[in-house]
C-alpha cells in the first residue's frame, strides 16, 4: 500500500538516497516537515541545483504519481486547473438530437457538464489522484494573479467548478514549488509554504552524487570532473554556471569517449555537455587549459 508517512528526516533522506537523490540534512529536514505538516515546499536556487529532481525523487521514493505544472509567462487558472471538452459536448448534443430525445433544458445542461467531459489540468488532476506529488515548476515565471490563485488552492486543497461542484483532495498532495528567483514571490505565498534555498553542492558531496548516479564512471575521472566544474562555477565570467545536471552529463560523455581521466582533448570534445552558450565554451576551454595544462 502506498504511504507518504516517514518517521524522521533521516529516514526520508535514506528513502531519497535509494532513488539516487542525495539530500543534505537541511533539505531532508525541511522536506520531512513539509510532508508531516501537509504544507507546500518552496525550493529556490540557481538552475541545476536539483530542485525539480527533488520532487521527482519524492514521487519515486513513495511510489506516487508525479504531476507537473510547468509555469510560464501568461499562464492562467484555466490552463492549470481544468477545461471542458467542447468537441465531445457538441457530439453529445448531436447524439441527443439524433436519438429523438426531448430532455428538459436543465437536464440537458446538466448532462453537458458531466465528469466525462471534464478535462483535468495538473492541479485538478493532483487533487483527484491524491496521494500524489504536485510539482509546480518555475513559479517565478508566472504573474501575481496566478500566485493569488495558487494561494487559494493550496490553502484548503480544493477547487470549486461552477458547473460541476467542489473537488477536494481526500489526501492533500505533496506539493513542491520551485523558483529560480528571476523575481521575488509574494510574502503571502511564501508564508503558506515551508522554504529552503538549495545551493550547488560542495566538492565531496558532488563527487558522491556523480559516483551514486554514474557508478560506471571511474573514481579518478569523477573527482577530476567535479573539481573542474567547481572551479568553473567559482569564476565570475561564465554566463551560466554549470549545475549538477551538467556535471553528470559531462562525466557520462567523457566516459562514453573512453576517458579514464580528464585530459584537455576529451574535455574540449565533450564541452557541449557542460556549456550551453557559445561565449561560455571559449571561456571554459581556457579555464580547462589552465587547470590541465
Amino acid at each position: 500500500m502506498t504511504t507518504t508517512s516517514t518517521a524522521s528526516a533521516s529516514a526520508l533522506a535514506a528513502s531519497l538516497a535509494e532513488t539516487g537523490y542525495l539530500a543534505d540534512e537541511g533539505l531532508a529536514t525541511i522536506a520531512y516537515l513539509a510532508m508531516a505538516m501537509e504544507r507546500p515546499l518552496l525550493l529556490e536556487g540557481e538552475p541545476g541545483t536539483g530542485k525539480t529532481a527533488m520532487a521527482e525523487a519524492i514521487a519515486e521514493a513513495f511510489g506516487l504519481p508525479l504531476i507537473r505544472l510547468q509555469c510560464y509567462e501568461g499562464i492562467d487558472a484555466a490552463q492549470a486547473l481544468y477545461d471542458w471538452d467542447f468537441t465531445a459536448q457538441i457530439l453529445h448534443l448531436r447524439s441527443v438530437e439524433a436519438g429523438g430525445g426531448n430532455p428538459g433544458t436543465e437536464e440537458l445542461e446538466k448532462s453537458l457538464y458531466d465528469e466525462r467531459f471534464l478535462l483535468a489540468r495538473p492541479i485538478l488532476k493532483a487533487l483527484q489522484q491524491s496521494p500524489a506529488v504536485l510539482l509546480i515548476d518555475e513559479i517565478d515565471r508566472a504573474d501575481d494573479e496566478f500566485e493569488a490563485f495558487l494561494l487559494e488552492v493550496l490553502s484548503n486543497y480544493q477547487v470549486s467548478i461552477p458547473e460541476f461542484g467542489t473537488v477536494k483532495a481526500a489526501t492533500p498532495p505533496i506539493v513542491v514549488l520551485t523558483s529560480n528567483r528571476t523575481r521575488d514571490l509574494h510574502d503571502a505565498l511564501k508564508r503558506r509554504c515551508l522554504y529552503h534555498w538549495i545551493d550547488h553542492p560542495g566538492l565531496a558531496r558532488e563527487v558522491q552524487i556523480v559516483r551514486t548516479r554514474l557508478p560506471q564512471v571511474p573514481v579518478l575521472l569523477a573527482e577530476q570532473v567535479v573539481r573542474a566544474v567547481q572551479q568553473i562555477r567559482a569564476t565570475d565570467d561564465v554566463m551560466k554556471p554549470p549545475g549538477v545536471a551538467e556535471t553528470l552529463d559531462w562525466a557520462r560523455a567523457l566516459h562514453l569517449l573512453g576517458s579514464a581521466e580528464l585530459d584537455l582533448e576529451s574535455a574540449a570534445a565533450s564541452i557541449g555537455a557542460l556549456c550551453k552558450y557559445r561565449e561560455d565554451t571559449a571561456r571554459v576551454t581556457a579555464t580547462l587549459a589552465r587547470i590541465l595544462g
